[in-house]
């Protein structure tokens, strides 16, 4: 069983950064595919980036060069940096690990954090 705790939400302006951290609980952390994931008030959980093992990152168009995901491994830990926030950004994030892609291209993952809550306002 794997235990995930985010931190680092909170309210923001326009343009401002945060950076989000996930903390794993155990040993086989350096093996886990991770994902961030985000819900805006009535929309669908989507993703918004991941990361291998080896540290091979993927990221949803709408946040490319502007988010950028990152991991330590001694610190069984991931990030999630967030800069030029914009409004749309408002959601909660979920940290999620122990993930694969399906064959229709959907990122599952085993286990999930409760999430924290990012606004951004205008």
């Amino acid at each position: 069983q794997v235990q995930l705790v985010e931190s680092g939400g909170g309210l923001v302006q326009a343009g401002g950064s945060l950076r989000l951290s996930c903390a794993a609980s155990g040993r086989t952390f350096r093996n886990y595919y991770m994902g961030w994931f985000c819900q805006a008030p009535g929309k669908q959980r989507e993703l918004v980036a991941a990361i291998t093992s080896g540290g091979s990152t993927n990221y949803v168009d709408s946040v490319k060069g502007r988010f950028t995901i990152s991991r330590d491994n001694a610190k069984n830990t991931v990030y999630l940096q967030m800069s030029s926030l914009k409004p749309e950004d408002t959601a909660v994030y979920y940290c999620a690990a122990a993930c694969r892609f399906t064959t229709l291209g959907v990122l599952n993952c085993d286990y999930w954090g409760q999430g924290t809550q990012v606004t951004v306002s205008s």
